[in-house]
């Protein structure tokens, strides 16, 4: 047999239900927030994560040296990395190509790269038709 508690409704009807139904009616009669798109655009938040990019230096070489991290720490596997040296020993990517399709940008990548060469921008303005489109490359990531 099921307890009813008195405290817990108002006239008859249960409170969450008055309570749910004056939200409603609030919010009915409150303006809607209506961004034209393509001429106004809405301002992500700061913590949002959006299209991968790789940093360069001062000198406009990349920051990144390769080491692998953001490859191992990504839970959905969509970073590829292949080393590459120059004579004089500096380590950069020879192929570092980012599958954002699988992409849950968690931004593990990120905060895992010892060089800060990897950064999730607040670029949300990415589309393409097929699925090629969205495997971006180094130099790619590097324009970015």
């Amino acid at each position: 047999m099921p307890v009813e508690n008195k405290r817990l409704s108002l006239f008859g009807v249960p409170l969450p239900l008055v309570k749910g139904l004056a939200f409603t009616l609030k919010t009915f009669f409150t303006k809607p927030i209506t961004y034209q798109y393509p001429e106004q655009k809405r301002e992500p938040a700061a913590r949002w994560r959006g299209l991968h990019r790789l940093k360069k230096d001062e000198k406009g070489l990349l920051k990144c040296v390769a080491c692998g991290l953001c490859e191992a720490v990504c839970p959905a596997n969509v970073i590829t990395v292949e080393a590459k040296e120059t004579p004089d020993g500096r380590r950069f990517p020879d192929r570092f190509v980012v599958e954002v399709t699988r992409c849950i940008f968690c931004g593990y990548c990120q905060e895992a790269c010892p060089k800060d060469a990897i950064e999730l921008t607040t670029n949300y303005e990415f589309c393409g038709y097929t699925r090629e489109e969205f495997h971006l490359g180094r130099d790619v990531l590097a324009k970015t």
